[in-house]
């Protein structure tokens, strides 16, 4: 069971489904949002970049403050090329977070709140 303004509800919605909400939050709160799409090819899924595997789903951006997110269903574990990842990222100013569905209180107070004096 998740909660939402205090309210308790079960959270069954895809890691897709579930990023999709997590970027129009943070739309509506005036971040700069990435996200590498995987793209099916003659290999089968493959995410067009260069670099290591495991990096974050999500990085948001606003005001100098900058946010990875690793996005997973309730039931989703963490692989260890995104653990290695969490390891070299997981250090001030950045903030790093594991967020699932039944986050989304949490999800909700970090998007909305810049951490400086100014409060969007």
């Amino acid at each position: 069971m998740a909660t939402l303004n205090g309210k308790s509800f079960d959270v069954k919605i895809s890691e897709e489904e579930f990023q999709n909400q997590i970027i129009q939050l943070a739309r509506l709160n005036h971040w700069r949002i990435a996200h590498f799409r995987p793209a099916m090819t003659s290999q089968g899924w493959r995410t067009p970049m260069q670099g290591d595997k495991g990096f974050p789903d999500l990085v948001l951006a606003k005001k100098g403050r900058i946010i990875f997110a690793e996005l997973k269903s309730n039931s989703g574990k963490l692989s260890e090329e995104q653990r290695l990842w969490m390891r070299e990222l997981d250090y001030d100013p950045n903030e790093y977070y594991i967020w699932c569905p039944f986050d989304l209180d949490e999800i909700i107070k970090v998007l909305e709140v810049n951490r400086d004096t100014d409060q969007d």
